[in-house]
């Protein structure tokens, strides 16, 4: 899996959620993950989750670190399957870079410290892929709900998401080998 962080601000308003977007935009051919900060407003006209555009939900934040992923040969479980597997490695990664002070919780492909949520995250599929749109605030400004974020900790933003991309690129990369290695039965 490629990996790419981009230096300069981009702000995730749902558009970048489709096939091909990090190779078209940012060279990135085949299974990629691509990580940035900006800022977040979905409207619903980009809105991809049915229970969030039912509630009417606001999903924006002022600032955020972003991850999309793209994958091929997979289906719908597959990508909901490794976006639960990202949650679960940014918790680790947040446990990490904060000495073991933080530790979250992971209902579904949600991340939360009590009651504030901490990331925000989609799956889905395209006609020739599975994608993953997952993100973090870095600031509780501009959360419809209440929220934690890096800053409550003194968590670099870009130290955080060059370290997770880095690791979901791994286990992607592993996941896959995993998979070239067994016999049929």
């Amino acid at each position: 899996m490629k990996s790419l962080w981009l230096e300069t601000r981009l702000d995730y308003d749902g558009t970048q959620l489709r096939p091909l977007y990090a190779y078209l935009n940012h060279r990135l051919d085949g299974p990629s993950v691509l990580g940035f900060r900006g800022a977040c407003r979905v409207d619903f006209a980009h809105m991809v989750d049915g229970e969030d555009l039912r509630a009417g939900s606001v999903i924006a934040g002022s600032d955020m670190v972003h991850l999309i992923v793209e994958f091929f040969h997979g289906n719908l479980l597959s990508a909901v399957a490794f976006q639960r597997l990202i949650a679960a490695i940014a918790a680790a990664t947040l446990e990490d870079l904060s000495g073991g002070t933080v530790r979250l919780r992971r209902e579904g492909d949600d991340l939360y410290l009590g009651e504030a949520k901490f990331s925000i995250s989609i799956a889905s599929v395209s006609a020739v892929s599975q994608l993953v749109h997952f993100a973090v605030n870095v600031s509780r400004a501009g959360t419809p709900v209440e929220t934690c974020a890096l800053q409550d900790w003194g968590i670099d933003p870009e130290v955080f998401g060059r370290t997770l991309i880095a690791k979901v690129a791994f286990e992607f990369e592993s996941c896959w080998a995993a998979t070239e290695k067994v016999r049929p039965v």
